[in-house]
């Protein structure tokens, strides 16, 4: 048959699987798959990547024979190929990728990679090359590249939310990151909220004149085309910090610059924000990340295993993605635990290898709110009934927002669920936690507390 007409016959199978298989496997594992045959009945394709040949034969073959039954009119047999040369020439793309960054970067002092960063402050990380999309995160991902590509010109500002671990930061960047390859006569500014409050709080304490120290301060954050502010909710309670986010944003909004913010919830669910920033943050689109489904996380683990270049089975790929589904930090703990540990003994990781290596950490994701409860009152001598109730005393206030610390940090719960367990309010167990991560970092006591509590709780 007629390379042409084969091609045809895959395009059409291709429009009958994105009606049935996710777009989250769909895009990664199918979509890539380039038709060469279709003699004796057999229809064959080739693969660049090694994993397809498992995924698709584990989790879609039936889908794709079903897809030809409907496009032919009669069952076929699918073959899958790994093609060497495939394989290679994506490696290839990659690598030239790679040398163009650099030849640039030789070519453009003015213009390179290492002002890039020290400018913009960004990490080389995060591009959306390597954002794995995801329905989880496949309108935000669009929203970013809508913004990366005409800044201010669309959805000004963005805002993007989500909880911990779930890709908000690296959006972030993968905008500033396209914008300055793309359109290099633009200034691009990445900050975290907390590193603005302490700048900020750093200019005020510093000697001389202030009124020139915080010019300096606010041409910074306003003598730039794009301001990418992340972690917004750490502003609550920072008056100071608040005034001058206020004016900046003002500032940039007012001279049609582009202004993309992360934060962990919504505007509306941060406490103690002024309305006045409340509706600006709420002015162009908001758009949530949330927790990526199984397929995605496979995908996740697959990109990191290529971009790392270790031989790794579907087997133990969906392993972790089982039992990691919390956000895409924890994910990528559980595969840079893996990979280290068979890196170090030079040993292609089994199943029973992943699960060895990951013991500690899923013997932790077996422990429920309740016993984590039990041992903190214990400890402080302090009742469940105390801890639901009102009252303020600082004994049990303190030692709740211990409880919720540790709950957070060694189960899956939402903070949504935990305030359920409490009787409390979502902002009011949102700043317990908060509250109890900062202190642990200047508090020795506070933290070995923390780490002695956590052994317990883990048995």
């Amino acid at each position: 048959m007629d390379i042409t007409e084969i091609k045809k016959i895959w395009e059409d199978v291709k429009e009958e699987l994105a009606l049935t298989i996710s777009p989250s496997s769909f895009e990664p594992w199918i979509l890539p798959l380039e038709p060469i045959g279709f003699e004796n009945n057999q229809f064959s394709v080739l693969t660049g990547q090694s994993f397809a040949l498992q995924i698709v034969r584990k989790n879609h073959y039936q889908q794709i024979i079903d897809a030809f039954q409907k496009v032919l009119g009669h069952e076929i047999e699918f073959k899958m190929v790994f093609d060497e040369e495939l394989s290679a020439k994506l490696k290839k793309q990659i690598q030239k990728s790679k040398q163009v960054a650099e030849k640039a970067k030789k070519e453009n002092p003015i213009d390179n990679l290492a002002q890039m960063q020290s400018f913009s402050n960004l990490n080389l990380k995060y591009k959306f090359d390597n954002f794995v999309v995801g329905e989880n995160s496949r309108f935000a991902q669009a929203a970013a590249m809508a913004v990366a590509k005409n800044p201010a010109k669309k959805y000004n500002p963005l805002f993007i939310y989500g909880e911990s671990g779930l890709g908000k930061t690296h959006l972030m960047q993968a905008i500033g990151h396209y914008i300055v390859f793309n359109n290099a006569k633009l200034k691009v500014r990445y900050i975290k909220t907390e590193d603005f409050t302490n700048e900020l709080i750093n200019n005020i304490r510093r000697g001389g004149d202030i009124n020139e120290r915080m010019s300096k301060f606010r041409q910074k954050y306003r003598n730039v085309d794009v301001l990418l502010l992340d972690d917004i909710q750490f502003i609550e309670s920072k008056e100071r910090t608040m005034e001058e986010v206020f004016h900046t944003f003002d500032s940039l909004h007012n001279n049609s610059k582009q202004i993309v913010i992360t934060s962990d919830r919504p505007p509306k669910d941060i406490p103690t924000l002024p309305e006045r920033l409340r509706t600006r943050f709420e002015w162009g689109l908001m758009v949530d990340i949330t927790p990526p489904d199984f397929e995605t996380r496979v995908a996740i683990l697959a990109n990191l295993a290529d971009e790392i270049g270790i031989k790794i089975s579907a087997e133990v790929l969906e392993f972790v993605a089982q039992n990691f589904n919390k956000n895409v930090r924890e994910l990528e703990g559980a595969f840079n635990k893996i990979s280290a540990y068979a890196s170090i003994q030079n040993i292609e990781p089994t199943l029973e290898f992943a699960k060895k290596a990951l013991n500690c950490s899923l013997k932790a994701k077996n422990i429920d709110i309740e016993s984590i409860v039990k041992i903190v009152c214990k400890h402080f001598d302090v009742s469940q009934t105390d801890l639901k109730s009102t009252a303020r005393q600082q004994k049990i206030s303190h030692t709740r927002q211990i409880a919720v610390y540790l709950i957070r940090e060694l189960t899956q719960l939402s903070f949504v669920n935990i305030a359920n367990f409490f009787n409390k309010k979502h902002p009011t167990i949102l700043f317990s936690y908060e509250k109890i991560k900062e202190e642990i970092k200047t508090d020795n006591n506070l933290n070995q507390l923390i780490c002695d509590l956590m052994e317990k709780i883990k048995g």
